[in-house]
């Protein structure tokens, strides 16, 4: 373990902004990590897998990348396993490993960028499943007192992308292991999303695999977001807000057609995308940066935007909705 300096992040973030870390250093295991919190307990730039920030300066602090690696399998029975991951572990690299082993429960998850460590933050969704569903605990250190803490489902609030370590917990704590509950049999396939029956329809397969399941969430992924490696960027930038049924009954008097899912008999949730491409963002481009041809709810880097272009674009897009719409949409991403 050793503190480099003038570290360059472009490899490090997904959006592939080119700012520099004063002081970065890269930890392998619990060791490594209590001995730089113990020196630097209040000087830290905690970085996974870059995959859900957008970096608009270079880090005053030292920047501390989580590079744990592991995967332990800790029981079986009935028809449930439960298995420990290091929170370095990419998360589609691990999604990929539970499916060759016939481990269900996280196929609909299937290609979202990040690492495992930081999968519990947001409580990271797509497809009609979310984290939580199969989340068991996760094991983390506190920044200050070091205290190796084991937080259970109940213990961290889960939400619509959030939890208790982007609330009330934020900067505390450095999760170092995750632990879920994965089927081995009897699968529960969850198709109900509209997107994969579609694909599934496609494919004509009619009574899907878990790993059937993954690759039609692939194929779709793959068919709207843009690869990170090709082009800059973290995914959904934004959150799908939810409001009133009141409303929403006001928006289609306005604008007619609007898609929605239900969340509650008196709450409706919005797709942020079709909300910035009914403003008409999608696919619109400020030099090298803008928002993706496919995605709406994408902001690009076509190669060397700032971190504070993307940002400024970001603000343009939430005013312009807030107008249009009188909706304020909610960043998905952080932003140093």
């Amino acid at each position: 373990m050793k503190i480099q300096r003038n570290v360059s992040l472009k490899s490090f973030n997904t959006f592939g902004i080119d700012v520099k870390a004063k002081r970065f250093v890269s930890v392998n295991h619990i060791g490594e990590l209590i001995a730089v919190l113990k020196n630097h307990p209040s000087d830290l730039f905690v970085l996974g897998g870059g995959s859900n920030i957008l970096l608009t300066q270079d880090p005053q602090e030292l920047v501390l990348h989580i590079n744990f690696k592991g995967i332990e399998i800790l029981s079986k029975s009935d028809n449930k396993t439960k298995i420990k991951v290091a929170a370095g572990e990419n998360w589609h690299d691990f999604v990929s490993w539970c499916l060759d082993e016939d481990f269900g429960g996280l196929e609909n998850l299937s290609l979202i960028p990040g690492n495992v460590g930081t999968a519990p933050l947001q409580n990271i969704g797509a497809y009609g499943s979310e984290l939580k569903d199969c989340f068991v605990s996760c094991e983390a250190i506190h920044v200050k007192t070091l205290d190796q803490v084991t937080f259970y489902k109940k213990d961290c609030k889960f939400g619509y992308r959030t939890s208790i370590f982007k609330e009330e917990l934020k900067h505390q704590y450095i999760i170092t292991h995750v632990t879920f509950e994965l089927s081995h049999s009897n699968h529960e396939i969850k198709t109900s999303y509209g997107a994969i029956e579609n694909e599934l329809m496609r494919l004509q397969i009619e009574n899907p695999t878990i790993q059937q399941v993954s690759q039609a969430v692939i194929n779709i992924r793959q068919s709207k977001l843009p690869d990170p490696k090709q082009i800059g960027n973290s995914g959904s930038f934004f959150k799908n807000p939810i409001i009133s049924s009141s409303d929403y009954d006001m928006l289609v008097d306005k604008f007619g057609t609007v898609p929605q899912y239900k969340v509650s008999d008196n709450e409706i949730k919005i797709p942020a995308g079709w909300l910035i491409e009914t403003a008409g963002f999608k696919g619109k481009t400020f030099g090298n940066y803008g928002v993706h041809d496919q995605q709406a709810l994408v902001l690009v880097n076509h190669g060397g935007a700032s971190g504070s272009d993307i940002y400024q674009l970001s603000k343009l897009i939430q005013s312009t909705i807030l107008q249009l719409f009188d909706i304020q949409l909610e960043a998905e991403v952080n932003i140093l």
